[in-house]
C-alpha cells in the first residue's frame, strides 16, 4: 500500500519537512533504501547515513532532522512512529474463518463468531474460543482452556491444562501454555513427581514468541499480565507472576514463584533464580545471573564482556586467587591493629 507523506503526518500528529504529495510504498534501512521507500533513525550509530541516504523520508527527532538528506517526518519517539508508519504500509491480509477439513473440533468445544481452526489442528471439548480467534496449522488446544476475542495462534502452538487467554493476544509458532512445571520432590528412593494442579492466566494484549514455553502452576495460577511482550525460546517457571508491560528478550530462564514487576526491561539469556522479587521498572541487562530480590528500579548487570582470551584466563587465575589475598589482608590488618595497640 502507498500513501503520501501527508497523509502519514497527519494520521499520526507527525511534523512534516518536505513535500506533502512524495508518496512511499514500503520501508527500508537508511542505507538500502532506494525511492519510494521510508526509513527511521533511533540508533545514533546510524546518524552517519543520513546524508547519504536515498529514502524519500525519514523518521526522526528534531535535532537529527537538519542532517538529513531526505523529507522528513518529525517524531519525539521515531521507532513507534516507524512501527505505526509500517502497519499502515503493509496492511494485514483479511482473516479467514471456518474450520478447515482436516482440523479436528471435539463435541463440546465452544466457537464464538469468526473463529478459524486451521489445518491439522485439534480443538478439545472444553475448549472454548472467543470471537475472531485465529487457530493456525498444527496447533493443539486441549483442556479447560479459553482464548479471549482476535487472539491469534499462528501455527503449532500447544495449549493444555487449565488456561485463561484474554483479547488480541499474539502466540507465535511452537509456543507451549500450561504444561507441568518442573516440581520434584526429593525422597530417599529418588524423586516423587509434584502433580501441577495449577494453571496459566494471560491478560490482554499479550505476545508469546516462538518456542517459548510457560508452565501451569504447582497450585495456584502462573500468571502473565496485560501487555507482557515476550520474546522467542523463553522459560516461564510455574507460578511466576510478570507484571503489565514488562518485555523480556529470549532465552531468559525465570524460576518457579518469582514475582517480576510492571514495566520492567529484561534483556537475553537473564537467568532468574526462584521465589525473588523484581521490583516495577527494572531493566536487567543481558546474560545477567540474578540470585537475590531486586527490591528497587534501576539498572542491573553481572558477568562480564568478552576480552581477548589470554587476558581472560589471567583475569580468571586473579579470581581463583581472592580468597588467599582476603586471608593475606586479614592477617596483615590484625597484625597492624596489634601493632597500633602495644
Amino acid at each position: 500500500m502507498a500513501a503520501s507523506l501527508g497523509e502519514l503526518a497527519g494520521q499520526l500528529g507527525l511534523e512534516l519537512k518536505g513535500d506533502p504529495d512524495a508518496r512511499v510504498h514500503g520501508v527500508a534501512s537508511l542505507q538500502d533504501a532506494g525511492p519510494g521507500e521510508l526509513s527511521f533513525l533511533a540508533n545514533p550509530r546510524y546518524k552517519r547515513f543520513l546524508s547519504s541516504t536515498a529514502a524519500t523520508a525519514v523518521v526522526l527527532t528534531a535535532q537529527d532532522a537538519e542532517a538529513c538528506a531526505a523529507h522528513v517526518l518529525i517524531s519525539s519517539n521515531p521507532y513507534a512512529s516507524y512501527a505505526r508508519i509500517v502497519a499502515l504500509l503493509y496492511p494485514q491480509a483479511q482473516r479467514p474463518t471456518g474450520v478447515h477439513p482436516s482440523a479436528v473440533v471435539a463435541e463440546g468445544a465452544q466457537l464464538g463468531s469468526g473463529v478459524f481452526v486451521g489445518a491439522q489442528a485439534y480443538v478439545g471439548p472444553q475448549v472454548h474460543l472467543e470471537s475472531d480467534v485465529y487457530v493456525g496449522p498444527g496447533c493443539v488446544l486441549d483442556g479447560d482452556l479459553r482464548i479471549g476475542t482476535g487472539s491469534s495462534l499462528v501455527a503449532r502452538v500447544t495449549v493444555v491444562g487449565r488456561v485463561r487467554i484474554g483479547k488480541r493476544a499474539l502466540i507465535h509458532p511452537g509456543a507451549v501454555i500450561g504444561a507441568d512445571g518442573f516440581g520434584l520432590a526429593p525422597d530417599r528412593d529418588g524423586w516423587v513427581k509434584v502433580p501441577q494442579v495449577g494453571g496459566v492466566s494471560i491478560g490482554n494484549d499479550v505476545e508469546i514468541g516462538a518456542n517459548t514455553t510457560i508452565d501451569r502452576g504447582a497450585i495456584g495460577d502462573t500468571v502473565l499480565h496485560d501487555a507482557v511482550k515476550l520474546d522467542n525460546q523463553i522459560q516461564i517457571g510455574h507460578n511466576v507472576s510478570i507484571g503489565a508491560g514488562t518485555a523480556i528478550a529470549a532465552q531468559v530462564g525465570i524460576s518457579g514463584s518469582t514475582v517480576v514487576g510492571q514495566g520492567c526491561l529484561i534483556a537475553g539469556k537473564v537467568g532468574i533464580a526462584g521465589h525473588l522479587q523484581i521490583a516495577d521498572r527494572v531493566i536487567i541487562l543481558g546474560n545477567t545471573s540474578v540470585t537475590g530480590s531486586l527490591e528497587q528500579a534501576g539498572t542491573y548487570a553481572s558477568m562480564l564482556p568478552a576480552e581477548e582470551a589470554g587476558r581472560w584466563r589471567r583475569t580468571v587465575a586473579r579470581l581463583h586467587q581472592l580468597d588467599e589475598l582476603n586471608k593475606r589482608v586479614r592477617q596483615l590488618e590484625r597484625t597492624n591493629t596489634s601493632a597500633d595497640n602495644s
